[in-house]
């Protein structure tokens, strides 16, 4: 059977006796997951001594975990078990280590897939590897804060009016994008108020092409407008949103987390949660400015068009 590996590291600002005390109580779990946190409906069983437990959920599907392996403050071995969508079984381990004031902390996970899977491979690591580094940030606000700083609101299904912007359209890698974005927006917020233009809605970003493999995507950052100027800057463009019934998930918190609101969404849709209008694509939307507010305070939605 095709084998999958997966491991991903971060630093947290805590010493590792508090990571490793973090980390062995499952209890402290359904806080931080990245799969928990999209799926508040789930099921969890925490077995008395905090060493394993079992879930079972419309989103996150069911499994157990159990602690096999401990070695005080540096390293944790466990069995995963998955029952649904399907079976299969996972070797998860941390390794922490000391540096400096901080500790280092490796998750990873040996696993393999179907037989007849074997074609998703590649998308399959970049997919737990991305959970990985949500689940990591994740608990490194836990451990620092004693909260994640990771909300998620369901709004639920609502009807977006159609709406004129103009934008830039950016193609770059997932790790150039939060670069990208801080210097186009700012653009054209300036073009905007040089030129008096009348804004009609908040700020979004509309994503036409996400290649996690490949580490692409594509999207145009713009803003509503009640009128569009018959020139614009170089790079500029100009374009509309529909009318459209979409469904609408709120995420409260920096940026940096609105992974978990995506990939709940995306989850959503697998599960037939929702009927996804394809010919629309997704986009999010920016309730306050970074500058006034916060990145714990920060308001994005992120909205899924509907049939």
């Amino acid at each position: 059977m095709p084998k999958i590996a997966v491991a991903r590291t971060i630093l947290i600002d805590a010493s590792v006796e508090k990571v490793f005390n973090t980390l062995n109580d499952f209890s402290t779990w359904t806080t931080w997951s990245p799969w928990l946190i999209m799926d508040p409906a789930a099921k969890v069983t925490i077995a008395e001594d905090k060493k394993s437990y079992e879930w079972e959920g419309p989103r996150s599907g069911s499994g157990n975990m159990a602690i096999t392996n401990e070695d005080e403050n540096k390293s944790i071995s466990i069995d995963l078990e998955f029952l649904k969508p399907w079976k299969s079984q996972a070797k998860v381990y941390f390794h922490l280590a000391a540096k400096g004031n901080q500790t280092e902390v490796k998750w990873g996970m040996d696993s393999s897939l179907p037989f007849f899977m074997f074609w998703m491979k590649n998308m399959m690591q970049t997919y737990i590897g991305m959970d990985y580094d949500r689940g990591l940030h994740l608990l490194k606000d836990y451990v620092e804060d004693g909260k994640v700083h990771s909300k998620l609101n369901f709004i639920g299904k609502e009807t977006i009016s159609e709406q004129e912007y103009i934008g830039i359209f950016t193609s770059c890698t997932m790790d150039t994008m939060g670069k990208k974005m801080s210097e186009d927006m700012p653009r054209i917020m300036e073009f905007m108020k040089e030129n008096k233009l009348e804004i009609t809605g908040a700020a979004f970003t509309q994503y036409s092409k996400w290649d996690m493999v490949k580490n692409r995507v594509e999207y145009v950052s713009g803003v509503p407008v009640k009128s569009v100027p018959s020139t614009l800057p170089e790079g500029f463009s100009t374009g509309k949103i529909p009318t459209t019934p979409v469904y609408t998930l709120e995420h409260v918190g920096p940026y940096q987390g609105l992974g978990n609101a995506w990939s709940t969404l995306y989850t959503m849709q697998r599960s037939k949660e929702i009927p996804v209008n394809k010919k629309i694509n997704p986009f999010e939307t920016y309730h306050n400015n970074p500058n006034d507010v916060s990145d714990k305070e920060l308001i994005t939605r992120v909205h899924f068009p509907l049939k």
